[in-house]
């Protein structure tokens, strides 16, 4: 008869069995899946196995999340399937990488995100093998390292070893030392202006970006430049005679502008108003330079260059020279030189179609008014009318010209001073003159 000490440990040996095998076939013959929930199951196209096993760890950011549940041989490499753990959250397009955990092997799935947030994988989602990757067989590794070491020159590797031998031999450790303690301080210095640093990172982009849009502008410039440099190089001797004698010439017009200075400033500002003058009558000057080739071109008729002379005299007025409009203006003499004040309304004023006056001034083209002759409008002498007034803004204003203060005197008495545009004498006072010179340069 079994006593009751021996029940109690045939009920405890029972116990115990039961409890190591419902671990074992939990724990190791997956029968747990059968009772409790699993998670679900990725899969992963990898090129070869890697050495992946079935069973192997799969971790997520370094932290295990799953199993390897199976490997199938599908038509371009092997398909592992990844068991995850219920509520693992891994974001879609995360990469498989199989890794070792060791020198000697104990490979396993690592998942590398490449964003955060959702989407995330469901069941039966595949990773693609473009975004999976195996480490590199022993094998692999091994050829590739005697490869590299046949490919070096045992001459030139002896040669480098001799130099890092004398550059890290005696003498050389304060100087390392040093080396070290300032790529230290360039190291904090740096982090420090790590904000700045990026900044100029991300603007230096935008340059390099700006400069690759431009580069054909650049080649462009240099091949300019080239062309330059090679008229320049074969201009060599006609800039060595300039340089030897330019010194002489530079030194001559030196002395030409001293012995001038006092009548350079009154001649250019002279010519500042012969300057304006022409400007405002510029469709006559173009006139002249039109015709001049003419006249140049009938003197060869009046003396051909076969010893005789060609010419026309007329003797008789016709048509008869204009008189009316000038009875108000007494005649000088050419001894009188003291200043007068000039007859602004004289003028012809004979009516227009009169023959009188064909080649006059009321024929001349007027600054602002249109065709060769002009239009008589309110302001020409032609009609006798009063003298334009210093408020126009395109009137003509008469006055004499004083050389010693530089000014002119209109006929109201007012005194102006001429070639001071554009602030020039506020800026350069009595050496204004020397804008007509430094203005082109600024443009």
């Amino acid at each position: 008869m079994i006593t009751r000490q021996t029940q109690v440990q045939l009920l405890v040996f029972l116990l115990l069995s039961a409890i190591g095998l419902s671990y074992t076939g939990l724990r190791y013959a997956g029968l747990g899946r059968y009772f409790v929930d699993q998670g679900y199951v990725v899969s992963a196209d990898f090129v070869d196995s890697g050495g992946i096993f079935e069973g192997a760890e799969v971790t997520y950011r370094g932290v295990p999340v799953g199993k390897v549940a199976d490997l199938q041989l599908i038509e371009d490499g092997v398909q592992v399937d990844l068991r995850l753990r219920p509520g693992t959250q891994v974001p879609a397009g995360t990469k498989a990488v199989v890794a070792n955990r060791s020198a000697v092997g104990e490979q396993y799935v690592d998942l590398l995100p490449t964003r955060d947030g959702a989407p995330y994988m469901a069941a039966g989602d595949t990773i693609p093998q473009a975004q999976t990757a195996i480490p590199v067989s022993p094998t692999e590794l091994v050829v590739n390292l005697d490869d590299f070491v046949t490919s070096l020159d045992t001459e030139d590797l002896a040669v480098v070893l001799s130099e890092l031998g004398t550059a890290f031999g005696d003498g050389a450790g304060e100087s390392l030392q040093q080396i070290l303690d300032d790529g230290d301080v360039l190291t904090r210095a740096a982090l420090e202006s790590l904000p700045e640093t990026t900044t100029l990172i991300r603007d230096g982009e935008i340059a390099l970006n700006t400069q690759r849009e431009v580069s054909g502008q650049f080649q462009s410039f240099n091949e300019d430049l080239a062309d330059l440099t090679s008229t320049l190089r074969s201009s060599d001797p006609d800039f060595r005679r300039l340089f030897a004698n330019g010194t002489q010439s530079a030194n001559e017009l030196t002395d030409l502008i001293r012995r001038n200075e006092s009548d350079l400033p009154v001649l250019l500002q002279n010519l500042t108003t012969v300057a304006q003058i022409q400007k405002v009558r510029l469709p006559a000057v173009r006139q002249i330079l039109v015709t001049y080739p003419n006249v140049v071109a009938g003197g060869y008729t009046v003396v051909p260059g076969d010893g005789t002379t060609h010419f026309g005299l007329v003797t008789d007025q016709q048509p008869p020279i204009c008189e009316q409009g000038y009875e108000g203006t007494d005649r000088r003499t050419p001894a009188e030189t003291e200043p007068r004040t000039p007859n602004l309304a004289a003028g012809c004023t004979l009516p227009e179609g009169d023959p009188s006056s064909v080649r006059g001034a009321a024929r001349a083209p007027r600054p602002g008014e249109p065709g060769a002759g002009g239009s008589r409008t309110a302001g020409s002498r032609a009609t006798g009318s009063r003298a334009p007034s210093l408020d126009e803004s395109d009137a003509t204003v008469f006055g004499d010209y004083d050389p010693a203060s530089g000014r002119v005197v209109t006929a109201d008495g007012e005194r102006l001073s001429i070639g001071s545009t554009n602030g020039a004498q506020r800026t350069f006072g009595e050496d204004s003159w020397q804008w007509l010179l430094l203005a082109p340069l600024s443009r």
